[in-house]
């Protein structure tokens, strides 16, 4: 009897320990980051329960006009952006085309908690011209906005991933998935790039560009030449101590270019806070921004504090609703004049 027990909490823990294994993987960065094809040219991740945890976000949610519409949303698909929605993980591809002939486009592997049963339908009620096909086993989903508009597409791909974006690029997440296909990991530069970046932080990114492409965006625009030697950029976003924090990091070039190129953003920087006076926060926003050089990088960081970034919230609430009020004024004297 006693053999009996032990061997059925031993089975119980060893069940627990896989569910445990099981949701780290399902709720890892890696979840959505390693479906990403090997031929994107860079990548965004976004730690989204981080984000929408956070105190400031969480405040700005439910002190929005638009709260009511969150909890619409998720009365009726289930899903608590706060809760449910772990990561997102985005790949580029087309920027390797060159300035001219690129058509960048993107696709988005989202790590959540969903009922597809749930969703399928409030898709279908809310779209237009919904389609199905099946791709490698897997059922694409093609919706439109509205009529006339590009359809977008999305895979369930299993029960924490879906993909939405082009049908070229969700095929393209699908044979990763179908293991038919490498992933963004077999390419060797980018994940070099990967390997720099600041991935505790609440949003990353990583962007790697072709050997001409800067080039030719600086012959194309003369205020631009100092950007001819850039190779890729590194990005990051994120919220501790109550604060903002902001890093992009310009990769290429040597010592005394990334200097020049640091020089003439301060300069920017100063035409900056000059155009900002008449809004203390603006100039207050752009004195937080520091740029420095380094033998094979320029970089511009930001420390944005909570106060910060409530009274630039409140600039930019204000100057939406001033822009609107002339129409409001427009639509009244309208209906006036249908009355009369």
């Amino acid at each position: 009897m006693k053999k009996a027990i032990t061997l059925g909490m031993a089975l119980v823990l060893a069940f627990l320990g896989l569910t445990a294994c099981k949701k780290a993987a399902a709720t890892g960065a890696d979840a959505a980051l390693g479906l990403l094809p090997k031929n994107v040219d860079g990548v965004v991740v976004v730690d989204v329960n981080k984000g929408m945890t956070t105190a400031f976000i969480d405040k700005a949610i439910k002190e929005s006009k638009e709260y009511q519409k969150y909890l619409d949303f998720v009365k009726e698909t289930g899903i608590d952006p706060q809760k449910d929605v772990y990561y997102l993980a985005v790949g580029i591809s087309g920027i390797s085309a060159g300035a001219a002939e690129a058509k960048t486009a993107g696709v988005v592997v989202i790590n959540l908690k969903y009922d597809k049963a749930t969703l399928i339908p409030k898709l279908k009620e809310k779209a237009t011209d919904v389609q199905e096909s099946v791709y490698e086993g897997v059922t694409v989903f093609s919706a439109r906005e509205a009529e006339g508009k590009d359809p977008t597409f999305g895979a369930f791909l299993d029960d924490a991933r879906i993909a939405v974006g082009e049908e070229k690029e969700v095929k393209a997440v699908i044979d990763v998935f179908a293991k038919k296909a490498d992933n963004v990991y077999k390419n060797a530069e980018l994940t070099a790039l990967i390997g720099k970046a600041n991935k505790a932080a609440m949003v990353w990114a990583a962007v790697q560009f072709p050997p001409n492409m800067m080039k030719g965006v600086a012959e194309s625009n003369p205020m631009a030449s100092d950007l001819a030697d850039i190779k890729a950029m590194l990005l990051y976003f994120d919220y501790a101590g109550k604060a903002l924090q902001l890093e992009i990091k310009a990769m290429g070039g040597d010592a005394d270019k990334n200097k020049k190129l640091a020089d003439t953003l301060t300069g920017f920087k100063a035409l900056g806070s000059m155009a900002g006076g008449e809004k203390p926060e603006i100039g207050e926003l752009i004195s937080k921004i520091e740029i420095s050089s380094a033998a094979d990088a320029v970089k511009i960081y930001a420390n944005i504090p909570e106060d910060l970034l409530n009274k630039l919230s409140a600039t930019a609430t204000r100057t939406v609703e001033e822009k609107l009020e002339p129409a409001k004024g427009e639509e009244k004297k309208d209906e006036k004049a249908a009355i009369k």
